[in-house]
């Protein structure tokens, strides 16, 4: 099985295997493209991000800089906001829904690496899918690790690291995050 392929399927893999770096080199020449955009050109903006990522729903604003290591793994709803300075390494699935806002400076990664030092020095990684559902809001410098699911209707506080999953209509702040109460949802 090439790298890419294990890649694909959520196996460990050598990150800087020509296949995946090529990859990586693609997705950061896509998001210069994206990243050089004039700011009142959102309809250009909405096109180059409807080719570079996974799909885009429609009124989809993304402050610049927007990093990413494939871009095809990105999955965005409708009127989603994200302010300067996202990062979504979607070595896997990133699939966010819809009302979605993200504060500035905010990562969240599908990678991770080995905990030994023999499997870094070998370049190893592995990727697990994220979810983000409806009606979320990732407040600033927030960091969201592979293979959590957040629920509808969620608010993470600023700072917070997501380590586990966070269920629908809650409010989870800290590092790591932790749900400390219930949310309201005024819309069902």
């Amino acid at each position: 099985m090439k790298e890419i392929e294990k890649m694909k399927a959520g196996l460990e893999y050598c990150y800087d295997d020509e296949e995946v770096s090529l990859m990586k080199l693609h997705a950061i020449e896509n998001a210069n493209i994206f990243n050089s955009l004039p700011e009142d050109d959102l309809d250009k903006q909405h096109e180059v991000l409807k080719e570079i990522l996974g799909s885009v729903g429609e009124k989809v604003w993304i402050a610049k800089r927007f990093c990413f290591d494939n871009g095809k793994n990105i999955f965005i709803g409708n009127n989603f906001t994200a302010n300067f300075n996202l990062t979504i390494l979607d070595v896997r699935e990133v699939s966010i829904g819809d009302n979605v806002m993200i504060g500035p400076n905010t990562l969240i990664t599908t990678a991770s690496h080995p905990l030994t030092p023999k499997g870094r020095r070998e370049h190893l990684a592995q990727g697990t899918e994220i979810k983000i559902g409806n009606d979320v809001w990732l407040g600033g410098n927030v960091t969201v690790l592979p293979g959590v699911t957040i629920g509808n209707n969620v608010v993470v506080g600023a700072g917070a690291v997501v380590t586990k999953d966070i269920p629908d209509n809650s409010l989870a702040i800290g590092v790591p995050a932790r749900v400390v109460r219930k949310l309201e949802n005024d819309i069902e």
